[in-house]
């Protein structure tokens, strides 16, 4: 697992240069359908991805209880394509990753993507040639190329993050990372099983492991707010409605605002009695799903007093749940509910009533070293046969990074970004000329319903491309003061909420020298209706450049 994230070395290239007119970096939710939506305007695109496979997040996220924690079925997917609806059939509520996957294997097939996308390959560098004002790519592959426009669809959730634990790399058994799963079945029948983490990943696969191991034991880092699933077939009366009103329904995801179908309270936590709220808590918490979190009360994650009545009813879940009162407690949460991502489980408090199932706190008992045989914890050794590393991601900007483009001047992305990650719009990079991002910070991203977000910055960014190519234009870059405003646009809606008081991957916390910085645009619709704006007004906090004549 030492090399996990190290892309292959790049061969020498043969010195020819291909041409397109645009590069997109990644072949999931955002990459597939920047490459439909560029092609049907009649450009020539090409897409690279390091996978083997389509499917960007999902093709790699193949733990065990890997699930979709939005709502699913036909409200996580494309919405552009109507006859995509009624062609694909969802199953569950809860899609699996199998599900998702093939999903996204038949779009790719639905629209002829394939002929332009070039798996198992890295884009090793990216520089901006200024005098050309054209982007210029190496890949993995030996490839030399060209392109004026550079989306980079990389994934807010694909940077896998390993800590840096003494002797992480000296375990002589079998050891995963839940982000970089092997598409091989893994059996845990027999094993004595060590889980590193307790974010979706490790909550999603902790119940499917112990259901199989031997004996599990569970590092936990940081106590997680989770609730049920209750995933369940979808009722084909739902399919049958999103198919007849499809319109109306795509009008209503556009308008919410996580992008879902969520009636959303306009109430008050505080403005009930307790035994009000109670009752209220506990049928949705039956129900399953986010509908605890969004369809409660309104001020849930805006207000602490009413954050800490959802909170106390989560609390007494767990204690009435885990029958072990000293386990109960080293689960309890310390956080604002709902202010890092919020989990859907499937049983996963049960698990820790198993017999074979051990929960280590790493508050009180941290982890010194792992050995060979196992992990070393200052209380003593945890003998293993399989270590699964749960540990998340560098979530939001650490993918961009590992790319690390270079702007105007040479500058590098990590240059740019060693203090802050500014950005205009979560769209574009002042010193990065026709470099535009999907799902960047300063975005909705991860806060909004991801495949509709995609769509509709996918096309943005193509509706962007058609206007300086309708008007003779060759580059466009954002102004740093433009950058400064949407921060500070950013900063200010976030810091009406709970949000940046919690320490989670949204604000970098997860990862050790790494800005604090909250990079998540909350205003839902209001983003979009704001960068379309923007797009009216010829582009304005842009600087746009006339095009320069090709020399050669």
């Amino acid at each position: 697992m030492a090399n996990m994230d190290q892309h292959p070395q790049k061969p020498k290239g043969n010195g020819a240069v291909e041409h397109y007119d645009a590069v997109v970096i990644g072949a999931g939710f955002g990459g597939l359908y920047a490459l439909h939506y560029l092609r049907e305007m009649g450009l020539s695109v090409r897409v690279y991805d390091g996978a083997a496979g389509v499917g960007g997040t999902w093709w790699w996220n193949r733990y065990p209880g890997a699930r979709v924690d939005f709502p699913g079925g036909p409200f996580y997917c494309y919405t552009f394509s109507e006859e995509l609806v009624q062609e694909w059939d969802w199953a569950e509520t809860q899609p699996d990753q199998p599900a998702v996957l093939a999903y996204l294997d038949y779009v790719a097939d639905r629209f002829n993507l394939r002929r332009d996308i070039q798996l198992e390959t890295w884009v090793h560098d990216a520089c901006y040639d200024e005098d050309r004002q054209r982007w210029m790519i190496e890949t993995s592959a030996g490839a030399r190329v060209s392109t004026q426009f550079l989306i980079c669809a990389v994934g807010t959730l694909s940077a896998a993050y390993k800590p840096d634990i003494p002797g992480i790399d000296d375990f002589a058994g079998e050891s995963y990372h839940s982000g970089r799963w092997p598409h091989k079945p893994v059996s845990f029948a027999g094993k004595r099983v060590g889980v590193i983490g307790t974010g979706s990943s490790g909550v999603q696969a902790i119940p499917e492991i112990a259901s199989e191991a031997a004996h599990l034991t569970v590092f936990q880092r940081t106590p997680q707010y989770t609730i049920p699933a209750r995933n369940r077939p979808i009722d084909p009366e739902v399919i049958r409605q999103a198919r007849e009103n499809w319109a109306a329904i795509r009008a209503k995801m556009n308008a919410s605002p996580s992008g879902s179908l969520f009636e959303v309270s306009d109430r008050s936590a505080l403005d009930d009695l307790p035994e009000q709220r109670q009752k209220l808590f506990e049928e949705l918490w039956q129900k399953g799903g986010l509908h605890l979190l969004f369809g409660s009360y309104a001020d849930i994650v805006t207000d602490k007093d009413a954050n800490r009545t959802l909170a106390n009813f989560l609390e007494g879940k767990i204690r009435q749940i885990v029958r072990d009162p000293k386990i109960a407690e080293k689960l309890m949460p310390n956080y604002y509910v709902g202010t890092k991502r919020q989990i859907l489980d499937n049983g996963y408090y049960e698990t820790f009533n198993r017999e074979n199932v051990a929960l280590v706190d790493l508050r009180e008992d941290p982890i010194l070293k792992i050995t060979p045989a196992g992990v070393c914890t200052e209380r003593g050794e945890h003998p293993l046969d399989m270590l699964v590393l749960a540990t998340g991601f560098d979530a939001i900007s650490g993918a961009l990074l590992r790319l690390n483009p270079k702007g105007r001047g040479g500058i590098s992305l990590k240059e740019k970004w060693s203090k802050r990650f500014d950005t205009y719009l979560g769209l574009a990079i002042a010193d990065f000329p026709n470099l535009f991002l999907i799902h960047g910070p300063g975005s909705p991203s991860v806060l909004f319903n991801m495949p509709l977000g995609a769509e509709l910055e996918s096309a943005w960014i193509g509706d962007c491309v058609r206007y300086l190519r309708e008007h003779g234009l060759g580059a466009i870059e954002p102004t740093s003061d433009a950058e400064k405003s949407w921060d500070q646009e950013v900063a200010e809606i976030a810091n009406r909420t709970l949000f940046p008081l919690t320490d989670s991957w949204y604000t970098g916390a997860n990862i050790p020298g790494k800005p604090r910085q909250f990079c998540v645009h909350l205003a839902g619709p209001r983003y979009f209706q704001r960068i379309s704006e923007i797009a009216a007004s010829d582009y304005k906090g842009f600087v746009l450049e006339k095009k320069i004549p090709a020399t050669d």
